[in-house]
Order: structure tokens, then sequence, then C-alpha cells
């Protein structure tokens, strides 16, 4: 969008305000990925807080306390769709809309994340590992190549591996979840998986599997770190602060699935995290490592 100077003039305090609001939304609700975010330039970081803070939107339509199931997301994609059309009327869309224009991100790869989302209406089981992946390329890898436009690269490899460690990311989010979905009556696991280690699914849903539940879980955290070392290549392609932005967060993920992977019985009783301390140490070595 081009703006004559007293347009522009007009226009940039809503922007500025719109800025605040996302990044206020970003610093409430993104525990983990907003200390990844604080390494970006201010116009690379203000497009990241307005992705996530549509993405959060639109996962709030199914998990949220006041989510509107198939009805809100069918208002998602309209607004949306306006926002692409030029009609931005909340602080998330017109950041957004900002970031579309400025670093080019598709409009496919935004429909796509309400796809993914919108399997969870219909959805509760997964038979297989590639079964399970197809949902999380859309949920998270599609959010990782958004991610890496509004980075910027130059060779498309970039978004190969944004695709694989989009794929870690949320494969440490189903282990680390998976209490917290078995209680809606969803299960992120491969079931051809489960059954070869002997985990029966009534079993998890209650909160007791059996001793096939350790092997079965380092069996995934083995996975988790392949796609991992596989995806942080991402940042030999994208720019110093951006990497620094992507080791942060991925650093983050991988210090979870450790604690997973030294008691895999520990989500089964609560939500692993790590303390505000432990994260400003990961920023640390982050841009050590950058």
């Amino acid at each position: 969008m081009r703006f004559e100077p007293a347009a522009a003039s007009a226009a940039l305090p809503r922007l500025r305000e719109a800025e605040r609001a996302c990044a206020d939304l970003a610093r409430r609700e993104a525990k983990n990925f907003y200390w990844g975010f604080i390494a970006l330039p201010r116009d690379r970081r203000n497009a990241i807080y307005a992705l996530y803070g549509f993405a959060r939107e639109v996962d709030d339509e199914v998990d949220g306390p006041r989510g509107g199931a198939e009805a809100g997301l069918a208002e998602q994609r309209r607004r949306l769709r306006a926002c692409l059309a030029g009609d931005r009327r909340d602080p998330v869309m017109v950041v957004l809309g900002r970031a579309v224009e400025r670093y080019r991100i598709p409009a496919a790869e935004l429909e796509a994340l309400i796809d993914g989302v919108e399997m969870d209406l219909r959805q509760r089981r997964y038979q297989s590992w590639a079964e399970l992946q197809s949902y999380c390329r859309l949920v998270a890898s599609t959010v990782g190549r958004m991610c890496v436009r509004i980075f910027g690269f130059e060779d498309s490899a970039a978004l190969e591996r944004a695709d694989e460690l989009g794929l870690a990311l949320q494969l440490t989010n189903v282990l680390r979840d998976v209490a917290e979905d078995a209680a809606m009556d969803r299960l992120y696991l491969p079931a051809d998986e489960l059954r070869q280690f002997g985990v029966a699914e009534g079993d998890l849903l209650g909160g007791q599997p059996g001793p096939g539940w350790e092997p079965f879980v380092r069996y995934q955290t083995v996975r988790a770190r392949g796609l991992f070392a596989s995806g942080l290549r991402v940042c030999n392609y994208i720019p110093f602060s951006s990497g620094a932005c992507v080791r942060t967060m991925a650093g983050i993920y991988r210090q979870i699935l450790d604690r997973i992977e030294a008691d895999p019985r520990r989500p089964l009783r609560e939500r692993i995290s790590l303390s505000t301390k432990g994260k400003l140490r990961v920023v640390a070595e982050s841009w050590l490592r950058a």
C-alpha cells in the first residue's frame, strides 16, 4: 500500500498504537516465543508479534474459553480476507496486513494455519507419524515459513529447514501437553507407535500408561532431536539477529524436551516450563552461538 504524505502522517499514529497492542499481546501470551522475538529488529519484531497474535486468535476459536468453533473460524477467514483486501479494523490486522505486503507472505500460508486449527474440530486421533506430521505442518511448519519470510532469506532451503523446525517444536508441544490434551479426549500421538510400545489408549487417557510409556517417549524425543538438528540449519540462511531469535525459541523447547526425556511421566503430572532465569540463560547462549 502506498500513502500520500498527508495520509502517511495520519496513518502513522494508528500503526504505532496497533504495534503496541500486538506487542502487549505477545508479551502476555507468548511465554516461550516472546524471548526469541525480542532479538529481532523493530519492524521484523512487530511483524512477528502480529503473526503470533493472529495465530493465537485463530487457535482460541477452538481451544479458548469463548471460542466460536466452526463459526469462529469462519469469521477468522472472513477477517483475514478482508485484511488482505485492505480492510483492517483491529490492531492485529493493521500490523499483519502491513507485514504481508512488506514481506510477501502468501495468503495460502495464512489460510493453511486456519485449516490446521480446523482439524481439531473433526480429528482427535492420528494413526501414524505421517498423519500427525500433516497436521503439524499446517499448524506449526506453516508458521515457521511465514517467520522466515519476515526474517529475510535468499535460498529456498530456508523454507525447508523451517518446516522441520516447526515439526520439532510441535512434537515437543505434543509431548509436553499430553495430559491437557487427553483431558479433552485428544491424542496427538501416532496410534501405531503407541501399540508398538504396548501403550493402551485407555490407560494413557486415564493418566496411567504402562511400562511401555518410557521407551515410547524416548523414541519420540530422538525423532524431535533429529528434527531440531536439521531445522536449526535455517540459521545458515537468515540474518544474524533472526538466527538469535530462532536459537532462543528452539533452545527453550529443547530444554523442555530434555526434561521430558529425563522423566517421561512428568508431563502426566504437570506442565513443564522454564523459569525466567532459565530463559534468560538460553537468550544469552543463543546470542553467543549466533
